[in-house]
């Protein structure tokens, strides 16, 4: 379901209507949670334990469908958590909560190894059962989801907040660092960190191929790494203990700033793209229902640009277009095939004057009150100039 108001197609007139919105995936399909866990030997009765306490209390929060515990055939340490969601919201909302870091604390300590997956479901057979010999149904879809384009990446970012007045000594911190060893495996390799700052806000976004908690562990060992952690400590407005294997998670926990939505519309990743990250400033509670409009507004754009380039014009703007969220901190990570002006609707998420009036009112215009104008091209480019983040670093493995 989802989070922006449902409208009516306009009437028909002398001007171009916008067209109706799309089912989004982040909001119109169903999310199912995969989580893989190793247990450690002897644990497996606290393991079991923990869960249904856990499950219990899942149970009750808003979106929760149903879940499912497995344990391997093959291996019995291996034991597999499905969740079903009314959609990605919900989850979210939910895991990025303090409340979920109580709950899932008496796992720690039956757990050695964690890997979550999160999947939109697109299709599914009916439960009707079919008629012998005939082959399952598909479940009635009337506003079918599409497939979205992938580049065989994951992304991940981090956000938090400095001490004010220690903005340039974070930012000279955080850029004059050696790079650290791009391979992680044979299968994992980190191929792209960008890091952006706006005021006292840090946000770091890390592309990775193949698996990313294998990557995120391989970049904390980095001795480099660590010597910036420690250097940056100090000035961090909310102060951490890396040290403490509990401490730092909590830490990362919190500073987690999870994908909600991507595309990509070229994944050959052609050369000369501009990279920006925007930080919009949300109103609170409205933290989700932007994530949700910028999601459509981009599947919508890259849409449009399609269908032009088909009819022989035109091309993309948005190459590709990463939404951010946890709570009310959105930011939308883009690489742009033309200059950020060149196209200020598309480049702030707004493809027309509904979607403009619709991101206006969900946005906090600060003390000066009133609301964030975004019906002309003026002001679009002073919100896009107030919301698009310093880039302090843009490091590439050597092959990507």
């Amino acid at each position: 379901m989802s989070t922006l108001p449902k409208t009516s197609r306009p009437a028909k007139s002398t001007t171009t209507a916008e067209p109706p919105p799309r089912p989004s995936m982040l909001t119109d399909a169903r999310l199912r949670v995969v989580l893989l866990v190793s247990v450690h030997a002897g644990a497996e009765e606290r393991f079991l334990d923990a869960y249904d306490q856990l499950s219990q209390q899942v149970a009750a929060v808003p979106g929760h469908i149903s879940d499912q515990l497995c344990q391997s055939i093959e291996n019995p340490s291996q034991w597999l958590i499905t969740s079903e969601w009314e959609s990605a919201p919900p989850f979210l909302s939910w895991v990025e909560s303090p409340a979920h870091r109580e709950m899932v604390k008496p796992l720690h300590g039956c757990v050695e190894d964690t890997r979550s997956l999160r999947f939109s479901v697109l299709r599914e057979t009916s439960a009707a059962e079919p008629a012998q010999g005939a082959p399952g149904r598909r479940a009635a879809a009337p506003g079918r989801v599409a497939p979205r384009v992938g580049d065989g990446l994951v992304r991940h970012a981090l956000t938090f907040t400095v001490k004010p007045g220690s903005e340039q000594t974070v930012a000279k911190i955080l850029s004059d660092y050696a790079a650290p060893e791009a391979r992680v495996d044979d299968t994992t390799r980190l191929c792209r960190t960008s890091l952006f700052m706006s005021g006292n806000r840090v946000v770091r976004a890390v592309e990775v191929k193949g698996d990313l908690v294998a990557a995120l562990r391989h970049v904390a060992r980095q001795p480099e790494v660590r010597a910036v952690e420690e250097a940056i400590n100090p000035h961090l407005e909310e102060d951490r203990d890396l040290d403490d294997p509990e401490a730092a998670r909590d830490f990362f926990m919190r500073a987690a700033l999870p994908v909600v939505h991507h595309l990509t519309a070229d994944p050959s990743r052609p050369p000369n793209l501009r990279r920006h990250m925007l930080l919009y400033p949300v109103k609170t509670g409205c933290g989700p229902a932007v994530a949700s409009l910028l999601a459509r507004q981009d599947d919508l754009a890259v849409s449009k640009a399609k269908a032009a380039m088909e009819s022989g014009g035109g091309q993309h703007t948005i190459v590709s277009s990463t939404v951010f969220q946890r709570d009310d901190i959105v930011v939308r990570m883009v690489d742009m095939g033309v200059p950020l002006e060149r196209d200020p609707a598309v480049a702030a998420g707004v493809s027309g004057p509904r979607a403009a009036a619709v991101l206006g009112r969900l946005l906090d215009p600060g003390a000066g009150g009133g609301r964030i104008d975004l019906s002309g091209e003026a002001g679009l480019r002073r919100f896009l100039a107030d919301c698009d983040m310093e880039p302090v670093t843009d490091r590439r493995a050597a092959d990507y």
